[in-house]
């Protein structure tokens, strides 16, 4: 029954986490060196292979460990809410 519950909060932790990491990478493509513009898109002409090897590079690894961070804390959170880790 627990589990059934979960999935509409594990849903909505996803969703949010999502937001979080793409304002996280965001800011941390401001950081970069010569990152004056936005992220570079895949199919952008203008743009260097380099560029988007990077830039996919960076997001993949911010929303890997924004996505893990948050599924963490919110299976956590239904723990400490429900006394049930959800599987």
């Amino acid at each position: 029954m627990l589990k059934v519950l979960y999935k509409p909060v594990g849903l909505l932790v996803s969703v949010l986490g999502g937001i979080a990491a793409t304002a996280v990478f965001k800011q941390l493509w401001r950081l970069l060196p010569n990152s004056d513009t936005a992220a570079p898109e895949a199919k952008d002409p203008s743009r260097s292979w380099r560029e988007i090897a990077v830039a996919a590079t960076v997001q993949g690894a911010v929303f890997g460990g924004v996505k893990a961070l948050v599924d963490r804390a919110g299976a956590r959170g239904f723990q400490k809410a429900t006394g049930t880790w959800p599987r």
